[in-house]
């Protein structure tokens, strides 16, 4: 499955090596030092996944991942010496696709990238899911809640098409963990979260829910009101 790859390290060898690698497995690669490079290319609309590495000298990765979310859809795999829990949580919700932990060999990154490729090529195939009054336009990344567009951040989109692709069934929240954030397990608090801010932007409480259920201590189902 070959890409084109926009890889953000700061270190010229660690770059140079991995560039070379990863062309030997057939991406067309290409190279920046500083995030603010990197954000002029992806604006720019040039490639297809972004490697971003978290300790770069003009600006902190964190920060350049939320700008490149405010600029492109653009899959995004950080990699970070930073392996504690809560900041990988931290990178995932702020929009992080998957992560690497340095060091990492090229052939690890090139099945991260694949693997990556694969959910978001599949995600992006022509999909319109409708429960209720609600719409969900996979292929254009766009709701709508009786005819009017909801402004959704990126999660917030995930975490609905998810739940609107399997309306009907209580879905796990080890399943959106895996599925929408990418995270085998750990604190689900991120979801409650999100959860929140999609009750509001459909117009429901929690005490009083219309399209989201919440079944205490199993996850979520999205059904049509009544």
């Amino acid at each position: 499955m070959m890409a084109t790859v926009l890889l953000v390290e700061d270190d010229a060898h660690v770059r140079q090596a991995l560039l070379r690698e990863l062309r030997l497995f057939g991406h067309v690669v290409s190279g920046a030092g500083r995030a603010l490079d990197a954000l002029r290319e992806v604006a720019a609309g040039g490639p297809d996944v972004v490697v971003l590495d978290l300790g770069l000298p003009d600006l902190d990765g964190g920060e350049a991942l939320k700008m490149l979310r405010a600029v492109s859809d653009v899959p995004v795999i950080v990699a970070t010496a930073r392996d504690g829990e809560q900041e990988i949580i931290r990178l995932l919700g702020s929009g992080a696709d998957d992560y690497l932990t340095k060091p990492f060999s090229a052939g690890h990154l090139h099945a991260r990238i694949e693997a990556v490729l694969r959910r978001t090529r599949t995600a992006t195939r022509s999909e319109t899911l409708t429960v209720g009054a609600l719409r969900v336009d996979v292929d254009r990344r766009e709701a709508t809640l009786e005819g009017r567009p909801l402004q959704l951040s990126r999660k917030e989109f995930d975490l609905l098409a998810h739940l609107a692709r399997h309306a009907g069934r209580v879905v796990r929240r080890q399943e959106l963990l895996a599925e929408v954030w990418r995270q085998p397990g750990g604190d689900d608090q991120t979801i409650d979260v999100h959860l929140s801010w999609l009750r509001r932007k459909l117009g429901e409480r929690a005490a009083a829910p219309r399209y989201l259920h919440t079944v205490r201590g199993v996850g979520v189902m999205l059904t049509a009101p009544e």
